[in-house]
């Protein structure tokens, strides 16, 4: 079951960042052409690639540390809260939504009063390689507990990648009707959820129900943040 949970908390996580990163790069695409957009990408995917490449060893001498849950654990949960603070101060009006529709209008805007082609490139390949090292960090933070956990976090990126770049392709437009929103408030309360749990087998916490335990920490974690969305709607009316 933790297999299944971490490949879709990543799935999620993932598709989130590829689907701003498609975003700036449709933008590119339309602004300045798909060649820039395309060399962009690529180089950004080699630089990825070889970052990963590099830093692999110190993920498998990693894996076999006995208490790596206290390290990943605690970053998880810092990681976690800073996705779920920016969704619960969204749904509570206190933070303007994400609008991928507008930040492509945005890039579009800005892009065309560009003459330079490596401006494109340039645009594409910073977006593509920022999005791509926060999903790496997700997928390694995940990866570090065992292998198996690597196997099933890089399936639930992978899984993520293919089906944003195939929907990219097909529709070449903005994912404007996709919920980054709820799907951040998701990410952040299963990657504070994972953060704790890993915590607490760290230092040696029995949980009361095994792997089921994960589910009940969620459940918490996510009617604290709806109770804060409610308790700042609240005070936004009253002022």
């Amino acid at each position: 079951m933790n297999g299944i949970v971490l490949a879709s908390t990543t799935f999620v996580a993932s598709a989130v960042e590829f689907v701003e990163a498609a975003t700036i790069v449709l933008a590119v695409g339309y602004a300045q052409g798909w060649r820039a957009a395309f060399l962009g990408t690529v180089w950004a995917c080699a630089a990825l690639v070889a970052i990963v490449a590099a830093f692999g060893p110190l993920l498998a001498a990693a894996a076999s540390l006995r208490r790596i849950e206290l390290v990943v654990g605690p970053f998880l949960v810092l990681f976690g809260i800073a996705w779920l603070r920016k969704a619960v101060w969204r749904f509570a009006g206190r933070k303007a939504s994400h609008d991928e529709l507008a930040i492509y209008a945005r890039e579009v805007e800005r892009l065309q009063t560009g003459r330079e082609h490596r401006n494109g490139v340039a645009v594409a390949f910073g977006g593509v390689f920022v999005e791509g090292l926060e999903v790496a960090v997700i997928v390694v933070s995940f990866g570090a507990a065992s292998l198996t956990a690597l196997a099933w976090s890089f399936g639930g990126a992978g899984a993520a990648l293919a089906i944003v770049t195939a929907a990219a392709v097909a529709v070449r437009k903005p994912f404007a009707r996709v919920p980054e929103n709820a799907m951040k408030a998701v990410v952040g309360v299963m990657l504070l959820s994972l953060g704790t749990m890993w915590t607490g087998d760290g230092i040696g916490v029995a949980w009361w129900s095994g792997d089921g335990t994960l589910f009940a920490i969620a459940a918490t974690y996510a009617c604290a943040a709806a109770a804060l969305v409610l308790v700042l709607r609240v005070k936004r009316v009253r002022a």
